[in-house]
């Protein structure tokens, strides 16, 4: 029996279908203890945007490391937090026209949208907040509550509550504008629904299955919400940090949300890093009103600033990206219409809906024998979710896409030959 058998918590999921054990990750590529190499289409769930171990952020921890540089500081000022704001603002914010205010909220996506949370309910007075069917926030209570996996919120153990839910964009098919609804609850005092603090909403939903929200129906509503003075969160921790083909995912819709959650790949090393963006006016905290240990990791604010100067000072790397899903969605389109399936996705976050979660399984299980990490999204893990590097090579992705062709082949043929 292994040390993980004996003594981990049965909690744990993503190695129950990746079981190897790994020692070394290096650009798009994981290696295990018996020295097989991996090509990884998972990427951290969208933590490893920049591969594993990308080289010039890997040198910049390093040299920072080796002066002895702060590694934990809570909200102290440090020189690196100070260039960590100076590149954001910079780069990433003042070219898109963006003015936020950046609160550490502590390590993780879901401590960002529990902050995202507290702080619309605290400036509005408010207390629902409407989120959407196939939502995933994360797992703290708050995050929890807006969030619509029927699996996660069940280990909740007490009521959710604060929260109304609303379908999806598309989720009522391509005849309904579910907008239309939302709009007709606000103006009816009878439709039991109050004034809202804050909506949130991904995108491009990630767990949920890759459901895209498309351009205008993001501008409606930011409209919407304008219109009532409710505040607009866009949870960006997946979807976010070039991940759809732009930095920001609503980059397209050229909405201004008044609260944005960030993590996962901030940091472009994988170290745990969050930040929520909350619009200037907003920002009504009382010192130390939402803290926490860890809110400093210093080492994360390097690789960070090394990431940012290294991708984003120019659209180059958006460039790179959006031509890299060209790829993937001529050929995941491809298979799409071979198999009747349906083909999700934007950017480099695209997937296929299965005809049902184990068919799903299969695709990965068979992926995975031919060197290939990838995993399932969705209500029902129906979804084949492609998450490779941003930075991928060309070569290293067509082999992926290969694999994932005839993983899909062999699945789809088993499963037509049940049901004929």
């Amino acid at each position: 029996m292994s040390v993980f058998d004996r003594l981990e918590s049965s909690v744990q999921s993503y190695a129950r279908s990746i079981p190897p054990v790994f020692t070394k990750g290096k650009g798009s590529y994981v290696y295990d203890d018996q020295g097989n190499a991996y090509l990884d289409f998972l990427c951290g769930a969208g933590s490893l945007n920049y591969g594993h171990n990308h080289p010039y952020l890997k040198q910049k921890l390093l040299d920072y490391i080796s002066v002895d540089g702060i590694t934990h500081s809570l909200d102290l000022h440090t020189e690196a937090k100070a260039k960590f704001l100076e590149a954001l603002d910079r780069y990433i914010l003042k070219p898109r026209g963006l003015s936020y205010r950046v609160q550490f909220p502590g390590p993780t996506g879901t401590n960002a949208v529990e902050a995202a949370l507290k702080i619309a309910r605290k400036v509005t007075g408010r207390e629902t907040v409407v989120s959407f069917t196939n939502g995933f926030h994360g797992v703290s209570l708050g995050a929890l509550a807006v969030s619509g996996n029927e699996h996660h919120r069940g280990a909740a153990g007490v009521s959710l509550a604060g929260t109304f839910r609303l379908p999806y964009a598309g989720y009522m098919g391509d005849g309904m504008d579910t907008l239309d609804y939302f709009e007709k609850l606000l103006d009816d005092a009878s439709s039991g629904l109050e004034l809202p603090a804050a909506v949130i909403v991904e995108a491009v939903q990630g767990e949920g299955g890759l459901n895209v929200a498309s351009v205008d129906w993001l501008k409606r509503l930011e409209k919407v919400c304008r219109k009532r003075e409710i505040l607009l969160i866009v949870d960006d921790i997946q979807a976010g940090c070039g991940r759809t083909g732009t930095f920001f995912s609503f980059e397209p819709a050229g909405i201004q949300p008044d609260i944005v959650t960030l993590s996962k790949s901030l940091s472009g090393m994988g170290l745990p890093l969050a930040v929520t963006l909350i619009r200037p006016e907003l920002d009504e905290w009382k010192p130390g009103e939402h803290n926490g240990t860890f809110r400093g990791n210093n080492h994360a604010f390097v690789t960070a600033v090394a990431a940012i100067e290294h991708f984003w000072t120019d659209d180059a790397f958006e460039r790179q990206i959006q031509e890299k899903a060209a790829l993937v969605e001529q050929r995941l389109g491809k298979l799409a219409r071979r198999y009747n399936l349906e083909h999700r996705g934007r950017g480099l976050m695209q997937g296929l809906v299965m005809p049902s979660g184990e068919v799903a399984d299969q695709v990965t299980g068979a992926a995975l024998k031919e060197g290939l990490m990838i995993e399932t999204a969705g209500p029902e893990d129906e979804v084949v979710k492609l998450f490779c590097a941003l930075t991928i090579e060309q070569a290293d992705l067509e082999r992926g896409l290969d694999i994932i062709e005839r993983a899909v082949e062999g699945a789809m043929g088993r499963h037509l030959k049940q049901v004929s």
